[in-house]
């Protein structure tokens, strides 16, 4: 029988797709039916970020425990940013820290029942965070370029350096498209987190459900 390596185990479950809300979203009169549409589209494979650091606590956990009850109707992750006690408090799957956050390795401590990822912005941060207990990296400017420039190349190395070497899984972020979802795969990359191209989609369902597709038909595991 063949066992599944340390990497291949911290790998096992993390969703390959993260619709990331910002304050304007939340804001919308429609937030709580497109949030739960997408992780409906999304299932267990995707996980909605609740993003939103202008809102009132109050607002922030109140909202956060209308989208955990949705995990269970779903399977889709919620992933609180920031607030490691709003996710524990509304049963919020993971958190995804910041560099304003609490430090990866006192959030293990914290809140050790809690998935938790860490956006990094090099290399060697993504190995800190991975040292100090994180289950996934958010990989910030992530996305491939049209052209090799001086800056471009710098970008997409690092990330592909990370995605190679970490034992956890790394996620993209910054302008995500559909059509950049293979080169990211090729690159080594786990997943992908999008914010416009979901959200302000017409129909965030089929965006997200487009997304996974995507993901889904490339091929590259």
């Amino acid at each position: 029988m063949t066992f599944p390596s340390v990497a291949e185990m911290r790998t096992i479950g993390v969703p390959v797709v993260h619709a990331v809300t910002t304050d304007e979203i939340v804001g919308r009169p429609d937030f709580i039916d497109t949030a739960c549409a997408i992780m409906r589209a999304l299932g267990p494979r995707g996980a909605l970020h609740l993003r939103a650091s202008h809102l009132t606590g109050a607002r922030f956990e109140s909202l956060a425990e209308g989208l955990a009850a949705a995990q269970g109707l779903t399977g889709g992750w919620l992933i609180v940013n920031d607030r490691i006690d709003i996710a524990l408090a509304a049963g919020a799957r993971g958190v995804q820290l910041t560099s304003r956050s609490l430090a990866t390795s006192d959030a293990r401590r914290v809140a050790p029942t809690l998935a938790i990822g860490a956006s990094v912005h090099d290399v060697e941060e993504g190995r800190l965070a991975v040292a100090a207990g994180a289950d996934w990296l958010v990989a910030a400017r992530a996305q491939p370029v049209a052209r090799e420039t001086a800056d471009a190349f710098r970008i997409a190395a690092w990330v592909r350096t990370l995605a190679r070497s970490t034992s956890v899984p790394v996620i993209a972020i910054g302008g995500v498209q559909i059509e950049h979802v293979g080169s990211l795969r090729e690159m080594g990359i786990h997943g992908i987190a999008v914010i416009r191209g979901i959200w302000d989609a017409s129909n965030a369902e089929q965006a997200a459900s487009d997304y996974l597709s995507a993901y889904d038909h490339v091929g590259v595991l």
